[in-house]
């Protein structure tokens, strides 16, 4: 079925708090499924972590993006680069990666690189015509959701 952005984002928002709503909307309109990787989040069991520099970076003991992306990137506004290791859903990490103009290592490994430079954002085209058009959404991840929001 087909959803608005702003569907997505309110839906999610009954779920997660208000950065991880966005974005999840938002890696929807990039082509990402962000509505998944929120649902596999929220079956997680450990969904609160304090990360804490080391010498090697951050170790994030796989616990979701969906939940701590606000307190990494706390992190990140002081420091140039940090890698990031044992990362679970590091696609959260992408939508303030464009919006901030730095760079993102592959956020689908479990161990990358978050900061430095970028110079252009290369989803402005298809987030704007996901925001015109919507995007297609799988109808029983949907559903499963919405039990969720009312259980």
């Amino acid at each position: 079925m087909k959803k608005s952005l702003h569907d997505i984002e309110v839906l999610a928002l009954q779920l997660v708090p208000e950065h991880a709503a966005k974005h999840c909307a938002w890696l929807h309109g990039a082509g990402y499924n962000g509505l998944k990787y929120l649902a596999e989040a929220l079956d997680d069991e450990k969904k609160t972590l304090k990360p804490e520099l080391d010498l090697m970076g951050l170790d994030l003991q796989s616990v979701s993006c969906v939940f701590i992306s606000p307190a990494i990137e706390n992190i990140r506004a002081t420091q140039s680069r940090i890698f990031l290791r044992n990362v679970r859903h590091g696609l959260y990490l992408l939508p303030n990666s464009v919006h901030e103009n730095y760079g993102i290592g592959c956020p689908v490994d479990p161990n990358f690189a978050l900061g430095g430079e970028r110079t252009k954002n290369p989803y402005a085209e298809k987030l704007a015509l996901a925001t015109i058009e919507g995007v297609e959404v799988d109808d029983a991840l949907w559903q499963s959701l919405e039990q969720k929001i009312r259980s």
